[in-house]
């Protein structure tokens, strides 16, 4: 009911100042518990999420709110992305609102206040210690994306920096190949740069842990990919036993859009994205055999949208996009909607509904 009464001004802000105000009225919220575990507790890579409605990468980036997220009823929420330097991304204008197709288009180009930032927020949670994944501090789960620097010369040095820095404050690793906005990082979705970066990144994380429990590496993939690159990217996946695939990250297809930002350059997120999503979490599933969990991501806006993603193979959804258009309620509506679709479809939890269509 807030955001409905404040929507009309936040919309008439640039869109990257009314993202600013949002992330300063989060961060002045009483502090509250996170959501319990009750009737859609499910277990993705040994942690255990509440509910499996979370917030995405990209809302949170430096990791400023992330138990005001959690307090909301959110089962997890995924900070960054976050690179080893800090860096102010592209040129403004940056964020458009494609109101009339309730989509954005971004070209942020990972801009954060990089490793040291973030991560003494994230330490600061735990009373200054890591804690691998769920352990003393403050509970719920809170992922922790990462990237590159645009200007580094060399990137998968960059990705195990990260791993490195933020095995012992993460409950799990996200690691974004995907994103359209740094000039050639997609290139690293290839297979042969894939597997070594992600031997890298496993072998950094490993060298964090030490004797302690190592966070999951999650992998968020682009939803522009061929059969081919699907086919490749599962196998590589599942060979290095990742904890998760995130599908699917921002597109760089238009179609059938309405909005006069449709030309902007960027990613394309919000309900344009739903189909292209859903189906590339299909084709997932099918390449994976359901042997990976799989986080559905893009254009997901109802409880509907979400129990459709679990149902093609989804254990795990986000949001972003939707929150924007809806407000930061939207999470709780939609996990209160998933426990009544859940009773109404006679599935008695979420891992038995996953991929039953």
């Amino acid at each position: 009911m807030l955001f409905d009464l404040f929507r009309p001004a936040l919309f008439a802000l640039d869109p990257e100042q009314a993202h600013r105000l949002a992330i300063r009225a989060l961060s002045l919220l009483p502090a509250r518990p996170p959501a319990r575990p009750g009737p859609l507790a499910v277990e993705v890579a040994g942690l255990a999420f509440p509910n499996p409605v979370g917030v995405a990468a990209g809302f949170d980036k430096d990791a400023e709110v992330p138990d005001a997220l959690l307090g909301l009823g959110f089962g997890f929420t995924e900070v960054g992305s976050i690179t080893p330097l800090p860096q102010a991304g592209n040129p403004r204008p940056r964020l458009f609102r494609l109101v009339e197709d309730e989509a954005v288009i971004n070209r942020m180009g990972f801009n954060n206040a990089g490793a040291g930032v973030a991560l003494a927020r994230l330490a600061a949670r735990h009373g200054g210690q890591g804690v691998g994944r769920q352990g003393a501090g403050r509970p719920g789960v809170v992922g922790v994306n990462i990237g590159a620097n645009k200007d580094s010369s060399d990137r998968t040095a960059d990705y195990a920096t990260m791993a490195r820095l933020a095995a012992r404050h993460a409950s799990y690793l996200a690691v974004n190949v995907s994103s359209p906005n740094t000039p050639g990082l997609r290139a690293l979705q290839d297979e042969g740069a894939l597997a070594g970066l992600l031997d890298a990144v496993i072998a950094a994380r490993d060298e964090a842990a030490g004797q302690g429990t190592p966070p999951p590496v999650f992998l968020k993939v682009a939803p522009d990919l061929t059969p081919a690159d699907v086919d490749a990217i599962a196998r590589i996946a599942l060979d290095r036993r990742l904890g998760a695939l995130i599908v699917s990250n921002t597109t760089v297809s238009r179609s059938g859009l309405a909005s006069r930002h449709r030309g902007e350059t960027g990613g394309l997120s919000g309900a344009p994205l739903k189909a292209m999503a859903l189906r590339r979490l299909r084709e997932f599933r099918k390449a994976t055999g359901g042997a990976i969990p799989l986080i559905g991501v893009g254009g997901i806006a109802s409880a509907e949208d979400a129990f459709e993603r679990i149902r093609a193979g989804a254990s795990l959804v986000q949001l972003y996009t939707a929150m924007v258009y809806a407000g930061p309620g939207l999470g709780g509506a939609i996990v209160k909607g998933l426990e009544r679709l859940l009773r109404e479809s006679g599935f008695a939890s979420i891992a038995e509904a996953v991929g039953s269509e």
